[in-house]
């Protein structure tokens, strides 16, 4: 789904002017679908029966604009709303949501409220919720417990606006790193996603917040690219991607699912009934209900070009079991209703489609109660108790990759740390963040921790990507304009294709626009216009330049009539850049072109001179000189639509780690992202690597008291680093290979496996115990071993359990996970540490992808990490 969609909300007088008119509908108690005490079912029949083709149409049917009042005077009403609250502070998102639903309840005929959606990935996007750590970090506390924890807190902050449905978690498996959305997930592995999501969708289930997992199904494909064809075949989807769904279903109790952009084995699939009726409902007794990603219905015509019009793409879509369009209006529409009406769609189908988003409102309660209270949602969100989790859940991600010399934690003694790099004083909280509250960079963490008693020096050094800056209107010169005017010709049209005369001609002195929901002018409507800048560019200094774009949405750029940018599409902010050869004083002609769809949207007119990264970064490595530690935080480029085909750190990071570490001054990476990067050029000039993934709004708190000490990192990976772009895919949980895993120019194993961590202290494991050593298909076995903290100082130690299928009739992954326990040790303690096995921990698919559990050894590994097994034995399956 695309991040970047704002929503203008209706006014609250609006919806008051309206509310005074007389209801269409009152309400009876009388009639049966509003006996709460009647059987859901027998409810859903009486309403569905009284319904009039339009009604049901509504039930299916999204909306962005909230201050469309005709959404909701219709007799037909709106099943669906989409994020219109998210500008709001808590208190008055709750208040609209109240007038929301008494709109939607007096002036439909039925009475049928609104299911009101947002996105809840670490915390709900929207002005003044708290922002834990992003979703990878969640995966990498490896703690179960403290994700509930987590999603609770996230649930009671949801409803308390009148939210009571987010299109959350994201369950995809993230086996190609170079996928520009693993930030979202939770890792490489179906057993880490299934345990995760089903944490956070029962305690978001469980007050009273409808789960959405995604994206159904495999939304990645060849090159790590968003929503590529999913080209693998039925057995790979069965054993890898499709268990962690069927259990947040099953046991996460979630109650919709969002299909995927992406196709898999020739038909799209949001109009797939293999995966939407056959899978999700047939085998697996999904009673929810299924909605698009936004737009996703759309393109089965016009990307996947498998129907020829409208009305046939509703029949496949709604035909295969699709639900509800988001997010608004557009298939389900008209060409659904004259589908409908002519014959040539089932109605059955549209009968199920409206009992599937009926049967949620009434398990939610909102025919009870739609309405909320306005003082607890300002009182709850973003509350010193969430905050504090929020650090909590950040200190439990960080994740110790490197520790030479044992350079963490910084001793008490130390007398001035430089704290450098683009993401060192920025809080970066990764996609689908929410906002309006109070942020801590890493460098703000530090210097409360330390205090003045230690000098703190802070240096940028560079940007995460190339440094760009805006072109100075000094260097631009507008077509037609006047001896002495300074920037660029711009054309505005109320349009996106910049099509008829301008509404509005200026000269724009520096393309740097940050326009938000608003407009570029008050004769320019904030959504759907375009741009078109002409003039001349005069370079002052000549040399090799990064010259580029940044916009939310489509750009177009020429250089002296040569197209250099061409992305003419909808997309969030995004930056496109060339490199290319500039002359002191040379007249070159420019002209950019940009369109703007709908919500946010920006325009940046960038350049960088890549000969001056030393001039530049001659301030940090002073500042690093001169400090007893230099602390480096760096980060990457990434997100929805964002996939990267480099994995080393982008633009002149790489060159600071090195010329930092150069100076002699101990230098610890701190490494913001959320995904992996490769270390080549400065693994071994760096003393240490802590990998904070985007630590969340009390993230600088949190890396603090791991540089410190004061906590002891006792996060793992849930993803797996490799050492070099080209072997990815990489992932621990392969099957065994047909000759090795090694290339001629390097090592096939990873720089960092799967699980893997560091901490400041050491552990030990001993006495793997396996009672009983033979048991039969649907026996346990239990899994015993001891962990002792044979260090200094207390710690976390995560206890992971593997198995492996030594002799199998189809070919089995050479270790899995199966288990895996978060302990908290103090220095000397010990702890016996206890797994359980069944049946659902040895079946796998035999050939004919049936489940079966076949009689013979199985492998049990106990170890620190997927690639540091401490101990072994085997477990005997009978007949």
């Amino acid at each position: 789904m695309h991040s970047s969609t704002i929503i203008r909300v209706v006014s609250l007088a609006a919806i008051a002017v309206m509310l005074s008119s007389p209801s269409v509908f009152a309400q009876s108690s009388a009639l049966p679908y509003l006996d709460p005490k009647l059987p859901i079912e027998k409810r859903i029949d009486d309403l569905l029966a009284r319904m009039s083709l339009e009604q049901k149409l509504g039930q299916l049917r999204s909306d962005l604009r909230g201050d469309s009042a005709s959404v909701f005077v219709s007799r037909d009403g709106i099943g669906n709303l989409g994020p219109v609250l998210r500008p709001l502070k808590a208190r008055d998102a709750a208040m609209r949501a109240n007038e929301i639903q008494r709109l939607a309840m007096a002036r439909t005929p039925f009475g049928i409220p609104v299911l009101i959606h947002c996105e809840a990935l670490h915390g709900l996007m929207a002005n003044g919720a708290t922002s834990f750590p992003q979703a990878i970090g969640l995966a990498a506390m490896w703690n179960p417990e403290l994700m509930a924890k987590v999603a609770s807190v996230i649930g009671r902050e949801t409803r308390s606006r009148g939210i009571r449905q987010v299109l959350d978690p994201v369950i995809n498996i993230a086996r190609d790193v170079r996928w520009g959305r693993v930030e979202e997930t939770y890792g490489e592995d179906p057993f880490l996603t299934s345990v995760m999501g089903v944490a956070y969708c029962r305690s978001m289930e469980a007050e009273g917040v409808a789960t959405t997992p995604k994206h159904f199904v495999a939304n990645i494909g060849d090159g790590g690219r968003d929503s590529y064809p999913a080209e693998m075949g039925e057995r790979e989807l069965r054993e890898v991607h499709f268990p962690p769904f069927e259990v947040c279903f099953k046991e996460g109790n979630a109650q919709s699912v969002m299909s995927s952009y992406n196709s898999w084995n020739g038909l799209p699939c949001t109009a797939d009934p293999r995966l939407l009726t056959t899978v999700l409902r047939n085998e697996w007794g999904f009673k929810g209900f299924a909605v698009s990603d936004y737009v996703s219905v759309l393109e089965i015509m016009n990307k996947h070009h498998v129907t020829a019009n409208k009305k046939e793409t509703a029949k496949r879509a709604l035909e295969a079991g699709l639900d509800v369009e988001l997010p608004e209006v557009n298939i389900y529409g008209s060409p659904l209703e004259e589908g409908i009406r002519e014959g040539s769609i089932s109605m059955n189908a549209l009968d199920q489609a409206v009992r599937n988003v009926l049967r949620v409102k009434f398990n939610l309660g909102l025919f009870e109660n739609p309405y909320v209270e306005p003082d607890q949602a300002a009182k709850i969100n973003d509350a010193p108790p969430h905050r504090d989790l929020a650090r909590e859940a950040a200190r439990q991600a960080a994740v110790l990759l490197k520790n030479d010399a044992r350079t963490l934690p910084l001793g008490k003694t130390i007398q001035s740390i430089a704290v450098i790099g683009p993401r060192a004083n920025e809080a970066h909280l990764g996609g689908y963040s929410g906002y309006g509250v109070k942020t801590v960079s890493i460098l703000e963490g530090i210097q409360k921790k330390l205090g003045d008693r230690v000098t703190v020096r802070y240096e940028k050094g560079c940007e995460v990507g190339f440094n760009e800056r805006p072109i100075p209107s000094t260097c631009l010169l507008p077509a037609g304009g006047r001896p002495g005017e300074r920037g660029l010709r711009g054309e505005y049209f109320t349009n996106k294709t910049l099509a008829d005369a301008p509404r509005l001609v200026r000269i724009d002195s520096v393309i740097s626009f940050d326009w938000g929901t608003g407009s570029s002018d008050s004769t320019i409507p904030p959504d759907r216009f375009s741009v078109r800048w002409t003039g001349k560019l005069v370079p002052r200094v000549a040399g090799m330049y990064r010259l580029g774009f940044s916009s939310d949405d489509g750009v177009r750029l020429w250089i002296d009539n040569k197209l250099w940018i061409d992305s003419w599409y909808i997309r969030s902010a995004q930056l496109d850049a060339v490199t290319m050869p500039l002359d002191s004083g040379h007249t070159y002609d420019i002209r950019i072109e940009y369109f703007e769809s709908a919500g946010g949207a920006s325009a940046r007119l960038v350049w960088a001179l890549l000969s001056d990264w030393k001039e530049r970064m001659k301030p940090a490595i002073d500042a690093a000189r001169r400090s007893d530690v230099a602390v480096v935080v760096v980060g990457i480029t990434e997100g929805e639509a964002h996939d990267r085909a480099n994995l080393d750190l982008p633009g002149d990071q790489e060159r600071l780690i090195n010329s930092v570490a150069g100076t002699g001054t101990p230098t610890i990476v701190v490494l913001v992202a959320g995904s992996a990067v490769t270390m080549r050029s400065w693994i071994d000039d760096a003393d240490a690597i802590l990998d904070v993934w985007y630590p969340g709004e009390e993230g600088g708190n949190a890396v603090a008291d791991v540089l410190l000490g004061d906590v002891n990192p006792g996060g793992r990976l849930p993803v797996t680093f490799p050492r070099f772009v080209g072997q990815v895919p990489l992932y621990y949980n392969h099957k065994p290979t047909g000759r090795g895993n090694d290339y001629t120019d390097m090592s096939g194993r990873p720089q960092f496996p799967f699980g893997f961590g560091l901490s400041y202290t050491s552990f030990e494991y001993s006495d793997i115990g396996i009672s009983p050593a033979v048991i039969n298909a649907d026996d346990t076995a239990q899994v015993t071993c001891r962990v002792k903290n044979i260090g200094d100082r207390a710690g976390d130690e995560v206890v992971q359990l593997y198995l492996r299928d030594p002799v199998a009739s189809v070919t089995r992954p050479v270790k899995e996970l199966k288990g895996f326990q978060r302990l908290s040790l103090k220095a000397g303690e010990e702890r016996l540490v206890s797994f359980r096995i069944d049946r659902s921990h040895i079946r796998f698919l035999d050939i004919n992808l049936r489940p079966v559990v076949e009689p013979g050894e199985v492998e049990v590994m106990i170890g620190s990490s997927s690639d540091d097994i401490r101990l072994s034995g085997l477990l005997m399956i009978g007949r």
